[in-house]
Order: C-alpha cells, then sequence, then structure tokens
C-alpha cells in the first residue's frame, strides 16, 4: 500500500465540498494521492496554484504516451489525456482565436433579451401545469439545451438524440461506453457542420465549418461545445437553487433586490460544486508549483471547488453569501488561456432564472425531503437526477 489519499474523498452532503480537500490544503496545497483508478497524481487545491497552473504553458491536457498516461477516471472526456501532445498548443491558439469572437461577452449580452424570453416562457409554462413539477426537466434542462441549440446551429428537435449521447458521455465507470458517446457526439456534430459549408447560416458551426484546422479536431470542438454547451448550465441551475433554498437569507435579499442576480450568480459559481471530479492536466516538462516538483509526464488534478473554498483568499469561504466581495474572481470558469469560453453565455443564462424565478414563485420551496434527492455520484458532471418543487 502506497498509504496516499485515495480519491474519491467521503462527501456527506452533495451541497458541501469533501472536507479532505481542505484537509490536504492545510499541509500543502500541491499533494499526491490516488486516483479513482489507482494511478499517482498530484492533487492541486490551493487557489493560487490552481491559477498558476491553468496559466503555465508547461501544462497540458495531452500526454506523449497517452494509452500508458496515468488517469483521474475511467472516463474518455476528461479522465484521462485530451488531444494531439505535438500539435495541442497551436491546434488550442487557433481554436480560441476562431470562436473567441462567437462568445464573446458583447454578443452574449446581445443574447439576454432571447434568453429572458425564454426563462419567462418556461415560467410561464411551470405556473400553467401547476405544483408540483420537476424544476430538472421544467427549467434547468430545456433553458441550457434550447439557447446552446441556437447559438450553435443544431436542430433543437435532435434534443433527446444528443441529451441521450451526453449522458453517456458522463459514464465514470465504463470507459469503452463513454468513450463510443463521445465519438457518436463527435460524428452528430460534425454531419451538422459539414451541411453548414452549404448552407451556412448565423451560428458557431458554420464558423467552424471554414476553420483551418484538422477535421478532428473540428468534430472533436464541435461535440464539445454542444455538450459543455448545456450540461454544465443545467447543474448550476439545480444548485443554485438549492444553495438558494437552504439560505433563507439570501432568497430573501434577492427577492428583495432582483438587480442583485448578478452577484447570486458568482457566489454560485463559486460555493456550487456539483462533481468533485477534478480536471486533469499533464507536465509537458518538469516544473515547480507551491515548492513541489512535477516530473514530465505526471498528472496533476486541479480541484476548483476546492481552490474557490480557499480561507487564505476568500474569508469565510463555507459561507454562502450573496453579498461577497466579488473583487477576487472564482476559477469556476478556470483561469489565463484555459478561461471557459462559454463563460459569458452562462452568466447570461444564470442572471435570467435567477433574477425571474423567485420573483415568480417566492414561496418555492423543495416538495420531497432533501435527503429524498438522488445525486448522480456517478456521472462525469454529477448533479442531481430530478428536482422536485412545489409553491
Amino acid at each position: 500500500m502506497s498509504g496516499l489519499p485515495q480519491l474519491p474523498f467521503e462527501r456527506a452532503d452533495a451541497l458541501d465540498v469533501s472536507p479532505g480537500f481542505a484537509d490536504l490544503r492545510a499541509k500543502c496545497p500541491v499533494t499526491k494521492v490516488l486516483t479513482e483508478t489507482g494511478d499517482e497524481a498530484w492533487l492541486v487545491t490551493g487557489y493560487d496554484e490552481v491559477r498558476e497552473v491553468f496559466a503555465d504553458e508547461r501544462f497540458g491536457r495531452s500526454h506523449p504516451a497517452p494509452e500508458s498516461a496515468p488517469r483521474l477516471s475511467r472516463n474518455a472526456l476528461i479522465g484521462g489525456p485530451n488531444g494531439d501532445h505535438a500539435t495541442e498548443r497551436s491546434v488550442h491558439g487557433r481554436m480560441r482565436r476562431l470562436l473567441a469572437p462567437a462568445f464573446s461577452a458583447r454578443r452574449m449580452q446581445s443574447l439576454s433579451g432571447r434568453v429572458q424570453t425564454l426563462v419567462d416562457g418556461l415560467l410561464d409554462d411551470l405556473a400553467d401545469q401547476g405544483p408540483p413539477a420537476d424544476l430538472h426537466e421544467r427549467l434547468s434542462v430545456p433553458l441550457p439545451i434550447q439557447v446552446i441549440c441556437e447559438l450553435l446551429g443544431v436542430p433543437f428537435e435532435d434534443r433527446d438524440r444528443f441529451r441521450a449521447i451526453a449522458e453517456d458521455m458522463t459514464d465514470l465507470t465504463d470507459l469503452a461506453r463513454s468513450a463510443a458517446a463521445r465519438d457518436a457526439m463527435g460524428e452528430y456534430t460534425y454531419a451538422i457542420v459539414q451541411a453548414k459549408r452549404e448552407h451556412p447560416g448565423e451560428d458557431v458551426y458554420s464558423d467552424l465549418a471554414t476553420a483551418d484546422l484538422p477535421e478532428s479536431e473540428i468534430a472533436r470542438i464541435a461535440g464539445g461545445l454542444l455538450f459543455a454547451g448545456h450540461e454544465t448550465t443545467v447543474n448550476q441551475i439545480d444548485y443554485g437553487v438549492l444553495l438558494l433554498l437552504r439560505h433563507h437569507d439570501q432568497r430573501e435579499a434577492l427577492i428583495r433586490d432582483p438587480s442583485r442576480a448578478a452577484d447570486a450568480v458568482e457566489e454560485i459559481m463559486r460555493f456550487a460544486v456539483p462533481s468533485e471530479h477534478g480536471l486533469v492536466r499533464y507536465a509537458h516538462e518538469d516544473a515547480e508549483i507551491a515548492g513541489v516538483r512535477i516530473r514530465a509526464g505526471e498528472l496533476i488534478m486541479l480541484s476548483t471547488p476546492a481552490a474557490n473554498r480557499d480561507e487564505r483568499v476568500f474569508a469565510d469561504p463555507d459561507r454562502f453569501d450573496i453579498s461577497r466581495d466579488l473583487a477576487i474572481p472564482h476559477v469556476g470558469f478556470g483561469y489565463a488561456m484555459r478561461y471557459c469560453l462559454g463563460a459569458s453565455l452562462a452568466r447570461v443564462e444564470l442572471r435570467a432564472v435567477f433574477g425571474s424565478l423567485f420573483q415568480r414563485f417566492p414561496g418555492l420551496r423543495l416538495a420531497v425531503p432533501y435527503e429524498d434527492l438522488r445525486p448522480r455520484a456517478d456521472r462525469l458532471t454529477g448533479g442531481f437526477r430530478e428536482l422536485p418543487v412545489s409553491w
């Protein structure tokens, strides 16, 4: 036995971070652990250290020997190496230059009216149906799907098809299953991109259709955009609702002043932990972080949830507070060259939801005991299977 701490850590409450992360950070913010697959990895739990790795080009998502590389999990999407080691940096740079204009804060803000219309329509339907209702299926899922379909140029009527593929992509236990789903998503979305070459539109896939990138990379990027463009936002809506239901004072403050929705969203992004899976990086050359020597080829797990609870940076980090000083940004969207392209889009969607939901339904409450909710612990993105509410 190695004696190293073994992931995943015990987690008593799906709304809290496993205490194991803080325990290790107190000893050292860069600590060697065993992953779920039994491989060794460097776990990074400190805020400054996570940002340092994000910004350092010596760390990437690819590995020179992907078949034998250490893994974080058995998930094909982000459980191990991703991309070509020889071209990762150049492909990443070209991809960001291509997509950055489409996902710019200004362009996303121009979508805010359309997003608000979608939110209002979903809340109208919720009111018409009456309680109880599954907020997960009536709001959290359909809103991001509708928005990302319109932005990318994906047929909304295909939603059941790609949602089923996305579900298989999140499998943490069967590498072959998640790999097959990842490939299926790439094939499905690449066919749409190919069609855009003949019939372009005002959408992101039409931009991808003209990209100077290898066809395999275009398929990978197209599939990744559709997956990430809705899956993560679904969980942030669910978790934001639960956090505001648990913290009555914060919910009441938001009801009194819905203009605080933007602040609430940032605190939700800092505090919510749908998944503790972590982000994979590999050292492309020897490097040192927080005085720890990391050798080329070694695996690094970035825990952004742990970094967002770093007591060295955030005062009383385990307190959910929508009035928190935002001078220090969370790392829920990454940092530097690894900052999420979809951050502005997610913010537009989340602000529309949390600026409206509790205004329309100030008496919103869980329709079942919190303990009866079913966390998706076996899925990459975590979250809950349903969110029954009443009002």
